[in-house]
């Protein structure tokens, strides 16, 4: 029988888990920015790591955190720390760096009348740097929290070997409702989830609207961008930051709060800031490596000889799975560009359509996808046949992630400049004209920031969706091959050695991966791709 009680609680742990590690990443960022102003050499190391450790999908946080707390904490305490470490790695990151850039951003006259003030430390962070990194904070609340909910609801019931591991949340009682065959008990469930949920963030947009509205500086950009009909405060991602940098800049210098580098000083510190991510680079998986070490020093050579022996499996399985991850982003980005530009140029769906993909984007997907699968699994089987079971985990991954270049090429093409706009209906281009010499161009480093937050946020569905136990009335979905796969058996069987070795290949790859084309990308759009500078220069 459906308790209305008890769902309310369950949610409410699992929103109230989720509000916790973002009020902890809140705190932590004030102090880590301050420091980053403060501190050249902290500066340093603390941006590359961001850097990195966004990069890095959150799903590979998670083996690693399950053997350190469930080995050294142990019980229910152990569990609880494990949810909210995977969960404050989901969030963490853009808040940081958020807030880093508001306090880079400061206006210089505001910092010299602190100075003159002789302000202590407190006094400077709640009368200058607190306000003026709330806009920053209010548009990244949504995508946190979204993201927060997703891996909140996976990381409360798991198993290693025949143990398992549980918290009190939604995403339990979901899965125990399931999992018995109280699928109506469930949906009612699921139901007062979203029903939260939407209230959520209907009230994180308000709050994001009030904070720009109190705390935030009448910038050139500000001031356009409203006249066009951007639904400020939306918080979509955390490009809502770099709208026209140049303006910006130019208004500070103009106060005298920024002065720019000459041009080899400014070599100077390009070179500093590369040596500074390979360092933090080579330092960040020399401590997986070492985790990876202590955990696998003792064992016996033959298991060695084992682990080395399933290396070309292993790495096959990888390549595997990439290749799961090309299918879904290449279908994410699709429909992103034509669905981003017409729900862009169309104020009408716009009002509609945003708020309510939000919406939708913040339920977190195994909440709801069992009972999804449980309604289409007959008529897709007879469909796709053989093929079904990977049919369900590409739209697993697809539906856990396809928002983030959804809002970052919708906010890329809200963000064009308006004499892009004008030229192109000046010329009378088309819209595929438009897209090949305008759209793509223009929004190209919003596009490599959302593929990049896309493919981390597919890893999330692989990972749950390659092998999925009794998901719908006895039956399981998996597949026969992957690298997520085998990570979940191993998990499974309980064979830590093996979730370690798989968890450091992975990480291996991740890093490689990040070295050779995301960086390159991100170079690329940065050198090549900004529009503001194409005016600016103009």
């Amino acid at each position: 029988m459906f308790s209305p009680l008890l769902a309310l609680t369950a949610s409410l742990a699992s929103v109230g888990r989720v509000f916790a590690t973002i009020a902890v990443a809140i705190v932590s960022g004030w102090l880590l920015a301050y420091l980053s102003t403060r501190s050249r050499v902290f500066e340093n190391i603390f941006i590359p790591a961001i850097e990195i450790l966004e990069s890095v999908p959150v799903i590979t946080f998670f083996p690693v955190a399950l053997i350190f707390f469930i080995e050294n904490l142990g019980g229910y305490a152990g569990v609880e720390a494990a949810a909210l470490f995977l969960v404050f790695t989901a969030t963490a990151w853009n808040i940081w760096l958020g807030i880093y850039q508001a306090f880079k951003t400061v206006p210089g006259n505001m910092v010299e009348a602190m100075d003159n003030y002789m302000l202590s430390f407190s006094q400077r962070m709640a009368r200058l740097y607190i306000p003026y990194s709330i806009p920053r904070i209010s548009s990244e609340l949504i995508p946190s929290f979204t993201n927060g909910l997703f891996y909140i609801t996976v990381s409360e019931v798991f198993s290693i070997g025949s143990t398992d591991y549980r918290v009190f949340g939604i995403g339990s009682l979901i899965y125990d409702l399931s999992s018995s065959g109280h699928y109506i008990e469930a949906l009612y469930s699921l139901a007062l989830l979203a029903m939260i949920v939407s209230l959520i963030v209907i009230g994180l947009r308000r709050f994001s609207e009030y904070a720009i509205e109190k705390y935030g500086l009448e910038t050139e950009s500000r001031i356009h961008y409203a006249r066009r009909g951007v639904i400020r405060g939306a918080g979509l991602s955390r490009l809502s930051r770099a709208v026209t940098p140049i303006a910006r800049i130019s208004r500070y210098v103009a106060r005298g709060g920024i002065h720019l580098p000459s041009i080899e000083n400014r070599a100077r510190l390009s070179a500093i800031w590369k040596i500074s991510k390979y360092v933090m680079v080579i330092a960040t998986f020399s401590i997986l490596i070492y985790i990876a070490v202590i955990k696998i020093e003792g064992i016996e050579p033959s298991l060695w000889e084992y682990l080395f022996s399933r290396i070309d499996r292993d790495l096959a399985s990888i390549a595997i799975d990439y290749a799961r991850i090309a299918i879904i982003s290449l279908a994410a980005l699709t429909m992103a560009i034509f669905l981003g530009y017409y729900v862009a140029t169309k104020p009408g769906m716009e009002r509609i359509f945003i708020p309510a993909s939000q919406v939708i984007a913040a339920i977190p997907a195994p909440a709801y996808f069992p009972l999804l699968y449980g309604i289409t699994h007959r008529y897709i089987e007879i469909l796709l046949g053989p093929l079904s079971s990977e049919f369900y985990v590409l739209l697993l991954g697809f539906i856990s992630t396809y928002y983030y270049i959804f809002y970052t090429y919708w906010l890329g093409v809200k963000n064009m400049p308006a004499q892009f706009w004008d030229i192109m209906d000046n010329l009378s281009l088309g819209f595929w004209d438009r897209l090949r010499m305008v759209l793509l161009p223009s929004t190209f480093p919003y596009i490599v920031a959302g593929m990049t937050a896309t493919i981390n946020g597919a890893w999330g569905g692989l990972a749950i969706g390659e092998h999925w136990p009794n998901i719908y009335d006895g039956r399981s979905l998996e597949v026969s091959q992957g690298l997520m796969r085998e990570l979940a058996l191993a998990s499974d069987r309980g064979d830590l050695v093996l979730l370690t070795w798989l968890s450091l290949l992975f990480s291996i790859s991740v890093a490689i991966y990040a070295i050779l084309i995301t960086r390159r990308l991100m170079d690329l759009a940065g050198k090549r791709y900004i529009a503001e500078e194409a005016v600016f220069a103009a």
